[in-house]
């Protein structure tokens, strides 16, 4: 039998809410494998939705800047030891110096900046980590915004197409990206659309909600497992999530609405969230 440390099982609890004996329990029947541990918990109906799994311990920055272009946009995460740095202004400066690089590569800053990385980790006298690096460009008419919430803890970027060259400029349209962004850091979509959800997972989930019901009739069980994926879908897939500011409204209808005020039909081609730590 593995042996279940009493860290182990707070960290199950930290990402499940679930009782500690519980996630002792789960832990044992899983060999002390946590993904194993959280699919019991929640075929038991015990555990939160996976996008609630997971929490951020790390201390650091998550940055964003614009390129020499003004299209293009970055996200750069920079992890440190205490939260004493992560405030600090000179390491806040460098953070910011590195989303600006991050605008001229998509090669990952850990290898580009290693010297740099060094001569900081002597002037702050704290080991950092250049943790991860991007950058979006517009692939077509539209344009690209970027977010970051919490001071620093998560980054977003997301690129809204269109038809018409103008579209852009406008006001509505960029109150429309800036929307679209803040609604991605608070509700943190997996996947753009439900055709995104790769079959595993779907045939995952499934099994999860059949075992959730597994004394019921089989077309009882059919019926709840088709309802729980929808429900499944307006939490992990942006277009059919809740738009953050109104709830009853979807992020699809909000874009239809959008375009016909418009007189174009905007479109999100991808996006991305940083959370710092995760």
């Amino acid at each position: 039998m593995a042996e279940i440390s009493a860290e182990l099982v707070k960290q199950l609890r930290d990402a499940t809410n679930v009782s500690m004996m519980e996630c002792k329990k789960a832990l044992v029947e899983a060999g002390g494998n946590m993904e194993q541990a959280t699919r019991i918990l929640r075929e038991r109906g015990m555990a939160v939705a996976a996008k609630k799994a997971a929490r951020a311990t790390n201390q650091g920055l998550i940055a964003s800047a614009a390129g020499a272009d003004g299209r293009t946009r970055s996200l750069v995460e920079v992890n440190c030891e205490t939260d004493f740095v992560a405030r600090n202004a000179t390491f806040g400066a460098f953070v910011k110096s590195l989303a600006e690089k991050a605008c001229e590569t998509d090669a990952p800053l850990a290898d580009r900046m290693k010297e740099a990385l060094t001569a900081k980790i002597a002037e702050i006298g704290e080991n950092l980590l250049i943790r991860r690096n991007m950058r979006y460009a517009p692939q077509g008419k539209g344009a690209v915004a970027s977010y970051i919430h919490l001071g620093g803890k998560v980054g977003v970027l997301v690129e809204l197409g269109c038809e018409k060259d103008e579209t852009p400029a406008s006001q509505l349209f960029k109150d429309l990206m800036r929307d679209l962004t803040l609604h991605v850091a608070a509700c943190n979509p997996q996947y753009l659309t439900s055709n995104d959800v790769p079959a595993d997972v779907l045939t995952a989930e499934r099994e999860i909600y059949a075992k959730q019901v597994k004394n019921k009739p089989q077309a009882v069980i059919q019926k709840i497992v088709d309802g729980k994926l929808q429900k499944f879908y307006e939490e992990m897939c942006l277009l059919n999530q809740g738009f953050v500011r109104e709830p009853k409204q979807s992020v699809a209808a909000l874009l239809t609405q959008k375009g016909k005020e418009l007189g174009d039909p905007p479109a999100i081609r991808r996006f991305a969230r940083y959370q710092l730590g995760q």
